[in-house]
């Protein structure tokens, strides 16, 4: 007998992510696997043990040359995570939402898409951004970066708008002798400092705020962004299912 499953696959910059959801919209299976620059030969794996009949649908920066070949619907990556974090966070106002090389901030109104922004093709500010410096300081960006910068008590400014710039500032910190731990903080901070000043101009961010993508786990960029939102705890929260939501939300628009 035919399953009765959708599945979301979000094929971003630099992960893919694939989400089974059943007939009540309820995630029932869930992948996450960084691509290298293969984006379509992981997806491929990842699908290949999901069972016949599902409904694929795609979204993500790589999502429409997997879409073309296969004939699965692309869904418009805003719309799907405005989608999701309806469905699975009903009271939050506000999402902000950080991956790869795509930030975005939406502002919702009763689970429904009042407005939002993006950042520019820049990956200056995003999970790239992180994942560049920690790779110059030989910092493990998934296992360590996060609570390396939990323990600066004064992070340092440094630039986030340019990564050249941010190297810059960086070179002079190590001159200094600066930690380690107050570098990556300072970055952190940068990065949250940057969102706020750019994608984030001109919108008011209400709490409750969530914090989605894959640099939600990055417990360093969550102190930034609660200290530069000046937000509390509960005003500023992650997501069960951070890595998940554009994944998820692109099958729940299916169905």
């Amino acid at each position: 007998m035919p399953s009765e499953g959708y599945v979301g696959v979000d094929l971003g910059s630099v992960s893919a992510k694939v989400v089974r959801l059943d007939s009540g919209g309820r995630i029932v299976y869930s992948a996450y696997e960084r691509h290298f620059g293969q984006p379509l030969q992981k997806a491929a794996e990842m699908l290949k043990g999901l069972p016949p009949g599902e409904r694929v649908v795609v979204t993500g920066s790589a999502g429409k040359l997997l879409a073309s070949i296969t004939g699965a619907p692309l869904i418009n990556e805003v719309i799907a995570l405005a989608a999701a974090s309806a469905k699975y966070h009903p009271g939050v106002n506000t999402v902000v939402e950080m991956g790869g090389q795509d930030s975005k901030l939406l502002v919702l109104d009763t689970g429904r898409l009042k407005d939002f922004s993006m950042n520019s093709a820049c990956a200056a500010g995003t999970g790239s951004f992180l994942d560049q410096q920690a790779d110059r300081l030989n910092i493990d960006i998934e296992n360590e970066f996060g609570q390396l910068a939990l323990k600066s008590e004064n992070p340092p400014r440094i630039a986030g708008r340019c990564s050249v710039f941010a190297k810059s500032d960086m070179i002079h910190l190590q001159q200094l002798a600066a930690p380690d731990y107050d570098i990556v903080a300072g970055l952190c901070f940068a990065v949250a400092r940057n969102f706020k000043s750019s994608i984030g101009r001109g919108k008011k961010m209400v709490p409750p705020v969530m914090f989605a993508g894959g640099v939600a786990a990055n417990a360093g960029m969550v102190r930034a962004f609660r200290e530069v939102l000046e937000l509390t705890e509960s005003g500023f929260t992650v997501s069960e299912h951070f890595k998940f939501l554009p994944a998820a939300g692109a099958a729940l628009t299916a169905m």
